[in-house]
């Protein structure tokens, strides 16, 4: 059999099409509605928060002195001079962002939550805030957490020592800055959560919009002092989470502990507004290239100066440095960089926390290396498409200068093939007629290459407090011959499901529509690490496929003491187990000897 490759319908998609998804929303209806209040500036002092003055019965009110004892949020970093900050659930004495939650309201329908939202007293001592780069690494910059100088709150430096020298005898030295602005992911379903207290156990079912469920379960369980068995975290069907959905967010933090205190269920759905200033942003970033050619195009060296806004506080458990350390390790792409000087800086300002997004730092470096080649090209007068594919790596493996080793790759014969289906010759006659009646044509043009399959050693050499980046999968077939299998990737929209069933439908002969995949669910999966930086496939594919193997030995295993035949003589395909001879039972008859008649199975090792 092949199953991988081939075109298949998702099995995740049909509910979907019919409107019969579940959503995080779909099982809140039964809960109290949970709005926030947000602070409406960007920095200063809570002189002093009352709740409304008549609350109606069964209305909740949560502050930071209700929540007193509850610790904070501090992802750690043990490399690049990393400073750490502390982020409380709900503040109790200063706000640092605008739409920072300060409290909560708890109802029973929206309108009344909303409406005792607006009732809550607060004075506030506003500070002049700091909201860009250029007034935060000012001397005299107010400091966001005390952080000085120049509020950077992480930096990486490379430098060569032939850097210099390699400037100093370059035919074209090309400089230029980028911009890129803050950005955010606009996910279709918004953050979302409903916290309901079992009475029966004591435990608490959180069910979220959430892309790593079992680090959203550690991470609560550890801020509010309660045992992490006593909590179980669901991701349902997730509308869309594009990196913005992996960190551990106050909310629901704040939702579990209204569930265990007052012993009942309570839901926030969070809205446009909420998600556009509070939830966390991208991308805010500025970079100062430096390229140094000879006179036919090679790059000679190449120096980046690399600042990111990251916002008030850092995303647990990324922290602050995913974006400028990103655009710091990466920033050669695709191309021969045979010299590379870098500095990378975090630095804090009052507006939202960043968190990892799509492509993390990607789009901004490879506009940056893509413009750095144009602007060489003009200089030098050669051809845009000549100077990258003089410059495109052509020989694998091959070491960058931050120490990446790149995979077989296709860069020159990729853009090659590009070019021809562009036909650039006609274009650009068609582009000088159109020049003159008035029109602009414009070709642009560009090669980069992205890190997938994200492993343990990645986030290892990063220095994370905590190492995300393996996964495990169980896997079982029933007596009646179907398989389960349970992930720690959490899918969200990609085919997942469907991916990961034809893998194991590979390994075992059997065809996917009998494979259930299971996920989402702390309590029926075992610990991983959600889906994001592309790496679900590889990572859960590849855990799969060692799981798939080792029960396809033991399949073989129990069919043959079926058909007195060797182990090694069994193939497993089309749902059955074929012996040497011909002779074959359906995959379900040894499992469920294995299950029901195992004395029957002489020589069989249960344990194994």
């Amino acid at each position: 059999m092949n199953w991988v490759g081939r075109s298949l319908r998702r099995f995740e998609d049909p509910a979907l099409l019919r409107g019969e998804g579940r959503f995080t929303a779909d099982i809140a209806s039964d809960a109290l509605v949970v709005r926030f209040l947000r602070s409406p500036i960007a920095n200063g002092r809570i002189v002093s928060l009352r709740p409304p003055a008549d609350m109606p019965p069964g209305a909740v009110f949560v502050s930071a002195a209700e929540m007193a004892g509850t610790a904070t949020i501090k992802p750690m970093l043990h490399r690049f001079a990393y400073r750490a900050v502390e982020q409380p659930v709900l503040p109790g004495d200063r706000v640092h962002f605008v739409g920072q939650a300060i409290a909560a309201i708890a109802a029973a329908t929206a309108e009344l939550a909303e409406d005792l939202v607006e009732a809550i007293e607060v004075d506030y001592e506003a500070e002049t805030p700091v909201v860009d780069l250029d007034a935060a690494l000012l001397p005299d910059a107010p400091l966001v957490h005390g952080i000085a100088p120049g509020n950077v709150a992480v930096e990486g430096v490379l430098r060569s020592p032939e850097c210099d020298a390699a400037f100093a005898g370059a035919s074209h030295v090309v400089e230029l800055a980028i911009l890129s602005r803050r950005q955010n992911a606009t996910p279709m379903e918004a953050r979302a959560g409903c916290a309901q207290f079992d009475r029966a156990t004591g435990r608490i079912r959180l069910t979220a919009s959430v892309q790593m469920p079992h680090m959203l379960r550690t991470g609560i369980a550890e801020l509010l002092g309660m045992a992490e068995s006593d909590l179980q975290v669901v991701a349902p069907d997730v509308g869309g989470g594009f990196g913005q959905k992996m960190a551990l967010f106050p909310e629901y933090a704040v939702l579990v502990w209204l569930a265990r205190r007052h012993r009942g269920a309570f839901a926030w759905i969070e809205d446009r507004n909420e998600n556009l200033i509070a939830s966390a942003h991208s991308r805010d970033q500025r970079h100062v290239l430096r390229g140094a050619f000879d006179a036919d195009g090679t790059l000679l060296g190449l120096e980046a100066e690399i600042l990111a806004n990251v916002g008030a506080l850092s995303a647990y458990p990324t922290t602050c440095g995913v974006e400028p350390l990103m655009a710091f390790a990466e920033y050669p792409g695709p191309y021969k960089v045979p010299i590379y000087n870098a500095r990378a800086r975090g630095v804090l300002t009052h507006t939202c926390p960043m968190a990892p997004y799509r492509g993390v730092s990607r789009p901004v470096i490879t506009f940056g290396l893509e413009r750095l080649m144009d602007q060489a090209a003009k200089a030098i007068g050669i051809d845009p498409v000549a100077i990258r594919r003089r410059n495109l790596v052509d020989s694998f493996p091959y070491q960058t200068a931050t120490g990446l080793t790149l995979d077989d790759a296709s860069y020159v014969e990729t853009l090659d093939d590009a070019v021809a289906l562009l036909d650039i010759p006609a274009f650009r006659a068609r582009q000088a007629a159109a020049r003159t009646e008035g029109r602009f044509l414009g070709l642009g043009l560009a090669v980069f290459n992205e890190r997938t399959g994200y492993g343990t050693p990645a986030f290892a050499a990063r220095g994370m407090g905590i190492v995300p980046g393996y996964e495990v999968v169980d896997i079982t077939m029933t007596p009646g011959g179907e398989v389960e299998l349970r992930i720690g990737a959490s899918p969200h929209g990609q085919g997942l499901r469907t991916t990961l069933a034809q893998i194991v439908a590979d390994r075992l002969g059997v065809s996917p529509d009998v494979i259930r995949i299971i996920h989402g669910d702390t309590d029926r999966t075992p610990y991983g690490w959600g889906s994001f930086a592309s790496r679900a496939t590889v990572i859960s594919g590849g855990a799969c496929q060692v799981a798939a193997d080792k029960l396809a030995m033991r399949l073989r295993a129990a069919a043959a003491t079926m058909l007195q035949a060797k182990a090694e003589e069994i193939t497993l395909r089309d749902g059955l187990a074929v012996a040497a001879n011909g002779s074959s039972v359906a995959l379900a008859a040894p499992a469920r000897q294995v299950d029901q008649r195992s004395d029957q199975l002489e020589g069989f090792n249960l344990a194994e």
